[in-house]
């Protein structure tokens, strides 16, 4: 085949991104904007094609970044790359032209985390011939992008789905709308700071980080307002008590974030917010509802197991991905980045507790 490979300009986003949501492994961390959401973060994307024939055949949005001190730095490409995953040349030879850009850019691995079911033999197996080694840290939230993952088809009716939906799960939905929660969907720019609150909140009572409030402005702006992602907020009585932000690209939805309020959750807000992005995402054309994470770890006596227990009520499919895959292309630095990696990311997640703790001083 006569593939030709290249880096695409601003002014080929359209194309770029029309490939991604087109592909059936495309994925909305592939897009064009999630790359200049990590641009003004502190990556570098490049956005890596084949094309065959004027058309492209392959796509990969690649992420750098650079290592303190040692002028080297990584690619990551999440949920990428984006391509028929059958046809092995094509694979093999976008990864021999990513090592070239990778040279180049003196970067020591890439990073992969595809959109690729566990049982796929035949795709671990081609990661193997070409060169890849497990990266797996974890069961959980260990990694960069989540391992299990609950998706619902979305192709059924609204009726079919409802039926399908868990006794309990109906039923807390239709408590919310009896108890008169009110879900908001055409949020504006102005809903942002109430959701972060409510996001604040729930970080500090279930014991997660979350990014800074800069972070969702980026967000808001690459994303929102290209109609790639859409804020969902309910209310009790005025008072805004849960928010949703929810990814779209292609026929997929993608639940990234959510909040709840210490006060009303027994009104049922979050049963409702799903139920209305659902629906959403059908009259958007999507046949795949993405709940994300979950926990690998599915005992009862698991932390979040009510996390588990709340996305499997609406009766979706619970699905392990193949996991974390690195190519290697600088052993000598890679080994470097493997003992020093774990201890710079300790020391992070330390910094942030810190600044939290003075916050609330």
């Amino acid at each position: 085949m006569a593939w030709t490979a290249r880096l695409i300009e601003e002014d080929e986003k359209h194309i770029f991104n029309q490939f991604i949501a087109n592909c059936s492994k495309g994925h909305i961390l592939q897009s064009y904007e999630w790359g200049q959401v990590k641009a003004l973060t502190g990556w570098k994307p490049f956005r890596l094609v084949l094309e065959e024939e004027g058309k492209i055949a392959a796509a990969v949005s690649l992420l750098k970044r650079d290592i303190p001190g040692i002028k080297k730095g990584i690619f990551y490409a999440p949920r990428g790359p984006v391509l028929d995953i059958k046809n092995h040349s094509l694979f093999l030879f976008l990864m021999e032209q990513v090592k070239s850009l990778a040279l180049k850019e003196k970067v020591i691995f890439l990073k992969i985390d595809p959109d690729i079911p566990a049982t796929d033999d035949d795709f671990g197996g081609l990661l193997k011939k070409a060169g890849f080694v497990s990266a797996e840290k974890g069961g959980n939230f260990e990694g960069l992008q989540p391992k299990f993952v609950f998706r619902l088809d979305i192709k059924p009716s609204e009726e079919e789905l409802m039926a399908s939906f868990h006794q309990k799960t109906r039923y807390n939905i239709r408590l919310a709308d009896k108890k008169e929660v009110e879900i908001k969907e055409n949020c504006t720019k102005a809903d942002l700071p109430d959701f972060y609150k409510i996001l604040v909140v729930t970080a500090e009572r279930d014991r997660f980080l979350i990014r800074s409030y800069e972070y969702f402005d980026i967000m808001w702006e690459q994303l929102v307002k290209n109609n790639l992602a859409k804020l969902f907020m309910a209310y009790y009585q005025g008072e805004p008590i849960a928010g949703t932000l929810a990814f779209i690209m292609g026929d997929k939805a993608w639940y990234i974030y959510g909040a709840s309020a210490n006060e009303h959750r027994n009104k049922m807000p979050n049963y409702l917010l799903q139920w209305t992005m659902i629906k959403w995402a059908k009259s958007r054309g999507c046949t795949l509802y993405d709940f994300r994470g979950v926990p690998g770890n599915l005992s009862e006596d698991s932390p979040i197991y009510g996390l588990y227990r709340f996305k499997k009520g609406f009766n979706a499919d619970y699905t392990e991905f193949i996991g974390e895959y690195d190519l290697v292309f600088s052993p000598f630095y890679y080994k470097l980045w493997l003992v020093g990696e774990p201890l710079y990311s300790k020391n992070i997640k330390r910094l942030s507790t810190i600044k939290k703790r003075l916050r609330g001083k």
